[in-house]
């Protein structure tokens, strides 16, 4: 794939490592979550105009009202979420693809749900090109979940929802991970659950900032 305008290729593996060092600097601890980003190239995942903003931490726009989140967003978001190599992950809102190309090296099989055929089809187009077999991406209301794939180690919402959608703790394996913003359309919080049995411990993890989760269970 060319690289994009104002981005050489001489100059692309530079700014993918300082991206990771900068992560690294902000408190990203988890390793694995630092090799897959410093293995991807993300400009790949944003429109050719604004490849040479790739490595920058802001989101970008990427079409059809949606964004590409800034990496240190993806970086907390995948390390709060714990991922092991056996896992069983279902991303909501794949966007660009960017979240499930991080997952597909971290964990067994990548589930991921977009509503917009056009988005969904980009990223399953990427992601094939990169040689990531373990990952499904599906058109669906990703609100629901995927109840079809459940139960899931882990389920990470790339959107805000107004509140935790319970059809989203229920297809939570023992011991899961669900990690999603709360909140409203201007301002939200990182929230993690994780399923003990027939109960649900909640933490918050600092501010964020999503565009909405659209559909049932998420933004009308």
């Amino acid at each position: 794939m060319a690289a994009g305008a104002g981005v050489t290729t001489a100059s692309i593996p530079a700014r993918r490592s300082l991206m990771v060092q900068r992560l690294r600097q902000g408190g990203i601890r988890d390793g694995r979550v630092l090799a897959a980003m410093a293995a991807l190239p993300r400009e790949v995942f944003v429109p050719a105009s604004l490849a040479h903003h790739a490595y920058e931490d802001f989101a970008l726009e990427i079409g059809d009202g949606q964004t590409i989140s800034q990496p240190s967003v993806v970086a907390r978001i995948t390390e709060l979420a714990a991922v092991k190599g056996s896992d069983r992950v279902l991303e909501i809102g794949t966007g660009s693809g960017y979240q499930a190309a991080v997952l597909a090296h971290l964990a067994r099989f990548v589930f991921t749900v977009e509503r917009i055929p056009r988005l969904a089809e980009g990223a399953r187009t990427r992601l094939a090109e990169l040689g990531l077999r373990n990952v499904t991406v599906q058109v669906m209301d990703g609100s629901l979940g995927w109840r079809a794939r459940a139960p899931f180690d882990v389920i990470i919402v790339s959107a805000a929802a107004p509140a935790v959608p319970g059809v989203l703790k229920e297809q939570l394996a023992e011991g899961g991970r669900l990690v999603v913003p709360v909140g409203d359309l201007k301002r939200q919080e990182l929230v993690r659950i994780v399923r003990q049995g027939d109960e649900f411990a909640q933490s918050q993890h600092g501010p964020a900032g999503f565009v909405p989760l659209v559909g049932r269970e998420g933004f009308r």
